[in-house]
């Protein structure tokens, strides 16, 4: 069964770091755009930072420039979060689809099951 699988969600004070982690089970990611989706309560899933699968060209959401780092590592996509904002709090989902990175979530036909991450003191 082709899928993705999160990791590295939790709980952590404003200002602290997580790493969230991107694996895909049954397929390889190369040449994949994958990207990181958040959604809050009540809300669409919103883009948070892209890398392409055509040159690795890395985008991100204007939130979170200069705080997460999105990156690949053979056949893991990771994002650094750093400077946690609570406003940061959601359930982040990775994604992937052949060739470039759109925001729009429909271009994505691989998704994982979500991860949870909450900024709280």
């Amino acid at each position: 069964q082709l899928r993705l699988v999160e990791s590295g969600g939790g709980l952590v004070q404003p200002g602290g770091s997580l790493r969230l982690s991107c694996t895909p089970s049954g397929l390889s990611l190369e040449g994949h755009a994958t990207i990181w989706f958040r959604q809050f309560p009540g809300k669409e899933r919103e883009g948070v930072a892209c890398i392409s699968g055509e040159d690795d060209k890395k985008d991100y959401v204007d939130d979170v420039k200069g705080r997460f780092t999105i990156s690949r590592n053979k056949n893991t996509v990771s994002l650094q979060m750093n400077s946690l904002k609570p406003e940061d709090t959601a359930i982040y989902y990775c994604a992937a689809a052949l060739g470039r990175c759109s925001w729009w979530a429909r271009t994505y036909e691989l998704w994982g099951q979500g991860t949870q991450v909450t900024v709280s003191s």
